[in-house]
């Protein structure tokens, strides 16, 4: 017999052998016990509409939440992001090291929270920012609250401090925009978003980005809709626009309307090289973030 089939023989015994060993030890132990080595259930502390809202909370180093007071930054990604891609931890990471705390959430249907992408909508990222809002302001060690937004997650953070500011309520101390995304609402009424096309006036049950990433039905009639700068405006605070030159996704235009929103307000920084996921010049982009809330701080 060739040496090569009775490799193969020998592989193939001993693959059964393992599954039969497998088996048996599955038939010792149980159902009951087998239930007992799944991993336990994801327990929320912030829910949004639709169900639990995972976050992570960064602290500077050393800081003692039982006795000391810091600001914190409420970090928000964009479309088909999460908490834990770039730049978020990034940015924790930077502001952690000039003494401020961040908190990252994923929005619904997003990383670790709860729901379907396909059924998310701007008006549920806004429910989930203001939920995350409330948990931060029930924190007795904040002494500070800052937005931040990344492409999407900065049409979120606008129109979430417009609304503060609407209502009457507590707002922001500041806020920053990286790339903010309003031309999301041009792309719905234009029936292409990225890669994908759709009629805008009668869009499917979803559609599919890149192959894999699905935008609902509903999203892409309601983001049609948004007046984004007609709620932002309501924001009296400070605001610190950045946007590469070299993003490819959303355009500088979008930034440049926020500054004519804003007017003495706000202020845009263009960062030479950069381009819209923050992979070039990040560095010089955490430096003009950390300046400007250090500043908005007092720190």
């Amino acid at each position: 017999m060739p040496l090569c089939t009775q490799q193969a023989r020998l592989f193939t015994n001993m693959i059964l052998m393992i599954r039969n060993v497998f088996c048996m030890f599955l038939m010792l132990m149980g159902a009951g016990s087998l239930l007992a080595c799944r991993p336990a259930a994801r327990e929320y502390t912030v829910h949004g509409p639709e169900g639990g809202i995972a976050f992570k909370v960064t602290l500077p180093k050393g800081f003692d939440t039982a006795t000391g007071h810091c600001p914190m930054v409420i970090l928000m990604h964009g479309i088909f992001s999460s908490k834990d891609y770039i730049p978020m931890p990034q940015l924790a990471k930077g502001l952690a090291k000039a003494g401020i705390a961040s908190v990252r959430f994923d929005f619904d249907g997003h990383g670790k929270s709860e729901g379907r992408m396909q059924d998310m909508t701007i008006e549920k990222e806004l429910a989930d920012a203001q939920a995350i809002w409330n948990y931060v302001r029930s924190l007795p060690y904040v002494d500070g609250i800052g937005l931040l937004g990344h492409s999407q997650g900065g049409v979120i953070a606008s129109m979430t401090a417009g609304r503060l500011a609407a209502a009457g309520g507590a707002v922001p101390d500041g806020m920053v925009l990286i790339a903010p995304g309003t031309v999301i609402k041009g792309a719905c009424q234009g029936g292409k978003f990225f890669n994908a096309r759709f009629d805008p006036k009668n869009p499917p049950e979803y559609i599919r980005c890149w192959g894999t990433m699905k935008l609902g039905r509903e999203y892409l009639l309601t983001t049609q809709q948004l007046d984004i700068y007609g709620t932002a405006a309501a924001y009296a605070g400070p605001v610190l626009l950045l946007h590469g030159d070299h993003d490819g996704i959303v355009p500088m235009w979008c930034s440049e309307k926020y500054l004519q929103t804003y007017g003495n307000k706000a202020s845009l920084q263009v960062v030479k090289g950069e381009n819209h996921t923050i992979t070039r010049r990040r560095k010089v982009v955490i430096a003009h973030i950390v300046g400007f809330f250090k500043k908005v701080f007092n720190l």
